[in-house]
């Protein structure tokens, strides 16, 4: 008589193991525990940082090598992070679980402190988060004017107070988005950086365009040549909002930054002061260098 089973009892079986452990057909997910975590190039924390991810972030599992996981996240960019870094995601689970209105915040501060009670004194933040962070809210009933209470994606219960946070979770306007760019300014150059506690130059251009709801590649040189983006022919019709390229020539472009309008742009530079700054186009420094302009479709 044959072992084999009959495809309609192993489709059975497999469902019930699919409901009990999780598993699914989609690839593996995790959501980042740490208020910043490197994507390594390598699984070695003496390997170069290619980017990072925040806290609450959801990233695809690609590969797994002794306790380090190679992941991608919504903008599809690969790279090595600490497995102790992340909780996976069973089966559908999402973190936060909605977005639905009232179900969520959004870190507006530029870091803001998460606390175990509803008290800034009696003890230390249990960590501080960036910008841009999304958190579960509880709503268990417990929330004050001044505070609210949230689920970390490690599922522990923490406090936040709601001038950190913003509750409309819509995409922000070209002009808001440009107003919170100059919020950024003094924020500290860092390689790989994607977060306000320190940015590269393509890491700041795509936070900004990614709180207008767009998710842009990561690198400059692979930002211009994004099909989401248009040619820009002609420095005179330059708009705000639009982006520029700089390199030596437009095969080897190395730095981005944002059009402010009236000749300045803003951009996260390791020249002279590193950090995040605003210069003008005209600049010889700058203008010499600038070999791409485009503008999102």
């Amino acid at each position: 008589m044959s072992p084999v089973l009959p495809r309609s009892l192993l489709a059975c079986l497999l469902s019930a193991l699919a409901a009990v452990t999780g598993w699914t057909s989609e690839p593996a997910a995790h959501v980042v525990l740490r208020p910043v975590i490197n994507f390594f190039s390598a699984p070695r924390e003496d390997s170069d940082v290619v980017t990072q991810a925040t806290l609450s972030a959801r990233l695809v599992e690609l590969e797994r090598k002794e306790g380090w996981v190679r992941v991608k996240g919504d903008d599809d960019y690969p790279g090595w992070a600490p497995l102790a870094a992340l909780r996976p995601l069973a089966g559908t689970e999402r973190y936060p679980a909605s977005l639905e209105p009232g179900k969520a915040v959004e870190v507006d501060a530029l870091a803001a402190n998460l606390y175990q009670e509803p008290d800034v004194t009696k003890h230390a933040p249990v960590l501080t988060a960036p910008f841009g962070v999304r958190l579960e809210r509880l709503n268990g009933g417990r929330d004050t004017q001044r505070w609210l209470e949230v689920r970390l994606p490690d599922r522990r219960a923490a406090w936040i107070q709601s001038g950190d946070v913003r509750t409309d979770l819509r995409p922000l306007s070209l002009e808001a988005s440009l107003t919170l760019a100059k919020r950024f300014l003094g924020i500290t150059y860092t390689w790989g950086g994607s977060s306000t506690f320190g940015f590269d130059c393509s890491g700041f251009t795509q936070a900004i365009f990614r709180t207008r709801g767009v998710i842009m590649p990561r690198d400059a040189n692979i930002q211009a040549e994004w099909s989401g983006l248009a040619t820009v022919s002609d420095r005179a019709l330059l708009q705000p909002g639009d982006l520029l390229f700089f390199g030596k020539d437009a095969a080897h472009i190395t730095h981005t930054g944002v059009v402010l309008g009236q000749g300045s742009f803003i951009h996260d530079t390791p020249k002279d002061r590193p950090g995040i700054q605003i210069s003008e186009l005209g600049d010889p420094t700058w203008s010499k260098l600038l070999v791409a302009m485009r503008r999102l479709k």
